[in-house]
């Protein structure tokens, strides 16, 4: 049996997990980590600089997104390549989560914060090693298809400010999940694939509560800040965000989050 990493701190356990490189490997540090946490072995938040870019694995090949495949049709091949996409996703969600610990992590902040990102850590690990394992009973694995490198600009975008960060990352990004999550689930379904409609529907019930956590701390900080939160996110996403909120929105999903429609619908309609 090898013997569990030890740390002094949170941060410095999150800066260990974006250094490492293997997509298992990480995942399992992760939820190791997140356990730590919860039983005290880590007790102390410390401060720790997170890396520039996290280490990732060699594998899968990088490519914008305007160079990824397009895949038309259906069948199993086409339903690996959204398995593998989202796979791809989960993976970036782990590190973003650990970065926001490591990067923004202190005593101004309570205890709450850190428990809060922790768990997020811990489930996006979950969700990778489930999807992880979807793909290996079909065959492939994690690495053998190209994926898109656009996922970490939202972190380089908003490494200056905690509530940029919040608001692009759960608010705009994972909320974007929550929205794209019920038709993903009636087309596997469809194909009569039971096990890839019960992974997602854990990752959409998760990804509720990580947008939830999103609009929690965004409404505290800005209410520490004495800044509207509703306008406050709207210049944010301007400013920060690359790309359009585009409805339908899941309406009832985010509500249950406490996303209040004030907060985005004015963007959607380009206000």
């Amino acid at each position: 049996m090898s013997r569990r990493r030890t740390f002094e701190s949170l941060t410095e356990a999150a800066v260990a997990v974006l250094e490492t490189a293997p997509a298992d490997a990480k995942a399992d540090l992760s939820r190791a980590v997140a356990a730590m946490w919860r039983d005290g072995s880590i007790a102390e938040i410390g401060a720790a600089r997170p890396p520039d870019r996290p280490a990732r694995p060699a594998r899968p090949r990088l490519l914008m997104p305007r160079d990824m495949p397009r895949r038309r049709g259906g069948g199993p091949a086409k339903r690996i390549a959204f398995l593998h996409a989202i796979a791809h996703i989960e993976l970036n969600a782990i590190d973003l989560a650990w970065d926001l610990i490591a990067r923004f992590a202190g005593p101004a902040l309570p205890r709450e914060f850190h428990d809060d990102w922790v768990r997020v850590a811990d489930e996006e690990a979950r969700h990778f090693s489930l999807l992880a394992g979807l793909l290996e009973d079909a065959g492939t694995a994690y690495g053998d298809l190209p994926a898109h490198d656009g996922l970490w600009e939202a972190a380089c975008e908003t490494a200056d400010d905690i509530l940029a960060r919040i608001a692009i990352v759960p608010m705009v990004l994972e909320a974007r999940g929550l929205d794209t999550a019920p038709g993903a689930i009636e087309r596997l379904g469809r194909a009569g694939d039971e096990a890839s409609v019960r992974v997602l529907e854990i990752i959409a019930r998760d990804e509720e509560t990580h947008v939830g956590f999103g609009v929690k701390w965004f409404d505290r900080l800005c209410a520490e800040r004495g800044l509207d939160p509703a306008d406050t996110f709207r210049e944010l996403v301007r400013s920060r965000f690359k790309g359009a909120l585009k409805p339908p929105f899941a309406e009832a999903a985010r509500e249950r989050a406490g996303f209040p429609k004030s907060y985005y619908e004015p963007l959607a309609a380009g206000l």
